[in-house]
């Protein structure tokens, strides 16, 4: 009796265990890691709880610009191996991930258009932007210009300016921000003006969002969502990706200043 007694209780506690187990397991597989740009945060932060409410997936939410050489860029993550499920980011340069092999060739779906706007500290006179004329007399006037290290400021410092012919004027009280919003520098004082994607600067606090710029000089930026290579649960990146580009999604996109590409 003791003898199958002790036997009971072994299995008893092997069965425990393994269940233990596969409950860790399960919890792992259900965690969907994603890396997303400013660009589509302000949406993504009031969609996710939603998701994880209809899936019951956890999702693990980290940050961090589109191109650049920042430690928290998304390239740089993937350089270095980092297990991704999802990135969202500028769909240029999701193309180059997917070029170069980090990210699943086929995986891409585009979420958002994006536009460029300009933004002040709150409470300080709104300059003109409205035609191509008053927004380069605006950026000649300023004091200071902050952009993003991203594809808005890529756009501004390599197309814009130039074809503005006034690079070479502003190009000493122009900066770079790199990684962090452009708005929380001008929120500060540190500079006057300060352009990036409107989405992105909807959430900052202490700014006011003076416009976007002009139709002519415009920039649409469309933001994708895509698979790398390092994801350890394709399928579920695959079903989160499937619903951010769905209808039950578009309401928060459109409140958070972005155009859904297949919902306008």
């Amino acid at each position: 009796m003791r003898a199958n007694s002790f036997k009971a209780s072994a299995n008893a506690t092997v069965l425990a265990l393994i269940c233990v187990f596969l409950a860790a397991f399960a919890a792992r597989a259900d965690e969907i890691k994603v890396v997303t740009s400013g660009g589509f945060t302000a949406a993504y932060l009031e969609l996710a709880p939603k998701y994880e409410n209809v899936s019951h997936h956890q999702l693990v939410t980290e940050f961090g610009p589109s191109m650049g050489t920042t430690h928290n860029a998304i390239p740089v993550r993937l350089d270095r191996g980092e297990q991704i499920d999802v990135v969202i980011m500028a769909s240029t340069a999701l193309d180059e991930l997917i070029k170069q092999g980090k990210v699943r060739a086929g995986s891409q779906v585009n979420l958002v258009n994006s536009g460029i706007g300009m933004c002040v500290k709150a409470g300080a006179p709104h300059p003109d932007i409205s035609t191509v004329e008053a927004l380069k007399r605006t950026l000649l006037a300023a004091k200071s210009i902050a952009y993003s290290d991203s594809a808005s400021g890529v756009y501004l410092s390599t197309e814009l300016f130039p074809k503005l012919g006034i690079a070479d004027q502003i190009k000493s009280k122009s900066r770079k921000i790199e990684a962090d919003p452009v708005g929380g520098v001008v929120a500060t004082g540190e500079f006057e003006i300060g352009f990036q994607q409107m989405s992105e600067m909807r959430p900052v606090k202490g700014i006011d969002i003076v416009g976007p710029l002009p139709l002519e000089v415009q920039k649409i930026t469309v933001f994708a969502a895509g698979i790398p290579k390092t994801s350890k649960n394709p399928e579920a990146a695959k079903n989160l990706i499937e619903w951010l580009a769905s209808p039950v999604a578009y309401k928060a996109i459109k409140e958070s200043g972005l155009d859904p590409v297949a919902g306008k």
